[in-house]
């Protein structure tokens, strides 16, 4: 069975933000605005992005 992908955008700043949503953008490979990374949808990462959602834009691949 495989997962779908999500491609993972940042549109918002991390400046300011709680450690831990900083934390979870960069377990996603996010380090800098405008980046893009593709990953698996797979609860752990859906988790991750559910939690961080107002500083990103989501797509399904």
């Amino acid at each position: 069975m495989s997962a779908t992908k999500l491609k993972v955008t940042l549109v918002r700043s991390l400046n300011k933000r709680i450690a831990k949503h900083k934390a979870c953008a960069e377990c996603l490979g996010l380090r800098r605005m405008h980046q893009t990374v593709v990953v698996e949808n797979v609860p752990s990462i859906r988790g991750m992005v559910d939690k961080i959602s107002y500083l990103l834009k989501v797509e399904e691949v």
